[in-house]
């Protein structure tokens, strides 16, 4: 089981190159990024963990980008969005992000999306909340045509686009892995039907935590037709606990991500030196 480092990078946080080094150093295997393009001050959707929308929500950057300079100072590391918000986003603009990110990776880069929140948000991007869904899949499909035809061209209900040429291609092939983000059962419906992996959230207000829910997922793949090997399971937010860790990974969890504060780096560092000593726990 692989262990891999968030964290919402602004002004007053630790850099991505700082954080991507570090996380490399100890063992981590990957990095991820989320996203938000912006939070209007109207509020027709909770916020999911409850409360306020945090200050890091607002001011948060653009994850290609930071990315991109993680890339640059690490060898190992995989990069992912944590998540990419595809519903709000031009699928012909972002097929090229990925493309290019992993190109300049070397194929390190993995695709973490996710349908989205924030009604508000996607308003202002032209989203119609109710039809996201539907939405979000055509993107998808339409991305992967561009990243394996010379010649791509999709028609959909709302994506469509006459045959054209559109390079650089992602060096891994056919693409690299889809990672759909969302809570069980409908996220873990659309990660079989068109993602490369699951990648939930420990708890939300639907359930205490996930690990519950895992047999009801497998099952799920098994109607679907899926090899579980092609379907691996992150879970989002981490406890430094290793008998949590350890059950984890006995039960065939692909990969935990700890959630870091937008924070410099001696508050960070400490907290990653406590989780290198538990990879290496783990890994013995």
């Amino acid at each position: 089981m692989r262990i891999g480092g968030a964290m919402f990078f602004t002004d007053y946080s630790m850099s991505p190159a700082e954080l991507a080094r570090a996380l490399e150093e100890r063992g981590f295997d990957s990095l991820w990024v989320p996203e938000h393009s912006h939070i209007p001050l109207s509020r027709k959707s909770p916020f999911p963990s409850g409360g306020d929308v945090p200050k890091k929500y607002y001011d948060v950057m653009d994850p290609f980008v930071m990315l991109g300079a993680a890339a640059a100072v690490t060898k190992t590391l995989l990069l992912g969005t944590g998540i990419c918000l595809i519903a709000q986003r031009d699928p012909i603009q972002t097929a090229k992000q990925v493309a290019s990110i992993d190109q300049i990776s070397a194929g390190r880069f993995l695709f973490g999306i996710g349908n989205g929140w924030n009604e508000d948000e996607m308003a202002n991007h032209g989203t119609v909340f109710e039809s996201r869904h539907k939405l979000a899949r055509e993107r998808v499909e339409a991305m992967k045509e561009i990243w394996t035809k010379s010649k791509p061209e999709y028609h959909g209900e709302f994506v469509n686009f006459d045959p054209m040429m559109t390079w650089p291609k992602p060096v891994q092939k056919p693409h690299p892995p889809i990672i759909v983000g969302g809570a069980f059962p409908f996220g873990a419906r659309r990660a079989l039907r068109y993602g490369d992996g699951w990648m939930p959230h420990r708890t939300r207000s639907s359930y205490a935590d996930v690990q519950a829910l895992l047999p009801k997922f497998r099952e799920m793949a098994n109607e679907a037709g899926r090899d579980l090997a092609s379907a691996p399971i992150t879970i989002w937010g981490a406890k430094e606990n290793l008998d949590l860790l350890k059950r984890d990974r006995d039960d065939g969890v692909s990969r935990l991500v700890v959630s870091l504060d937008s924070a410099k780096a001696d508050t960070i560092l400490p907290e990653l030196d406590r989780w290198a000593n538990l990879i290496r726990q783990l890994d013995s």
